[in-house]
């Protein structure tokens, strides 16, 4: 694989192997890093999902509908794996082809993954790409036919618990931001997320991997999203199965009590069934949350 040195990384377009769409870095020069190695590795599994790990050099990858409307509906899409891959085929390309047969215009966020070799600090990099997500496409709406002001974002897993600190941490601008473009999204879908970092309710992966594993008190609650929502958080919509023995329900509930309790618009699905990682497809329902999703979408004008 080519060296990549990070923070000198030029603009450039590249195809990727997964899915031949536009994967566009998202900076000139990345911010908080070190230069170092590019030992990113993607690999697919048995069971036909593809893994990233070592994310130094984020990227966005575009999906257009076809016959996409001007000032469409935008969802930028953060794939989970516990801060220490990112599950980028099911819950990152697979749901941006979905999307797209809404109308949406779909962007497959891979962000960096914590870790101190390539990082000043470990725990603002993943968020900094959020940022990057949320302005990149603003500053590009109009080229993409893209309304900016209904810009989502979507995360599984970890990537639900990025998704969720950028709508209650977006005030926090951790990048060059000289236009003042909002980083705001206008609204979230989070499934199966990681929202807490509270010891009883916490992925303790990845709360290990971006905070470590000795963190004080005043920074588990700064990453406890539940605990940072106020009236300006985003419209939610979340999806959890609450046999879910790696991120407990409650997460989302937390959540959605939260959002709630602030007056902000909220609607949570749950499965009896269905554990983990399940992406779209939930094999033990034939209720199907996309379906539920896209009715909370259009009840939102987002669609």
């Amino acid at each position: 694989m080519k060296k990549i040195t990070i923070g000198l990384l030029a603009p450039f377009i590249v195809h990727t192997m997964i899915n031949a769409q536009q994967e566009i870095p998202l900076y000139k020069t990345v911010p908080n890093s070190i230069p170092a190695e590019n030992q990113e590795k993607a690999v697919t599994g048995a069971d036909g999902i593809t893994r990233i790990n070592s994310v130094s050099v984020p990227t966005i990858t575009v999906y257009r509908p076809a016959g996409a409307k001007p000032n469409g509906p935008a969802v930028i899409i953060c794939p989970g794996g516990g801060y220490a891959i990112l599950a980028v085929s099911h819950e990152g390309v697979q749901v941006a082809k979905a999307l797209n047969e809404w109308g949406i215009t779909a962007f497959v966020l891979k962000y960096r993954l914590p870790d101190d070799r390539i990082m000043q600090d470990k725990s603002i990099g993943p968020l900094q790409d959020a940022e990057r997500a949320v302005q990149w496409v603003r500053e590009h709406a109009k080229e993409y036919q893209v309304d900016p002001h209904k810009v989502g974002i979507m995360g599984f897993s970890a990537g639900g618990h990025l998704a969720s600190t950028l709508s209650t941490h977006y005030g926090e601008t951790l990048i060059d931001n000289p236009r003042k473009i909002s980083l705001r999204p206008d609204f979230s879908v989070l499934v199966y997320p990681v929202i807490s970092f509270s010891d009883s309710l916490m992925h303790r992966g990845s709360r290990d991997r971006l905070i470590g594993p000795s963190p004080s008190d005043e920074r588990i609650r700064h990453y406890s999203n539940e605990l940072q929502v106020n009236k300006k958080t985003p419209p939610a919509f979340l999806v959890h199965a609450k046999d879910d023995k790696a991120v407990p329900w409650h997460n989302s509930q937390e959540y959605y009590e939260a959002l709630r309790s602030n007056k902000v618009a909220a609607q949570v699905f749950y499965y009896d069934r269905g554990g983990h990682g399940f992406g779209m497809n939930n094999k033990t329902s034939d209720l199907k949350w996309m379906d539920a999703l896209k009715d909370w979408m259009k009840g939102r004008h987002i669609l």
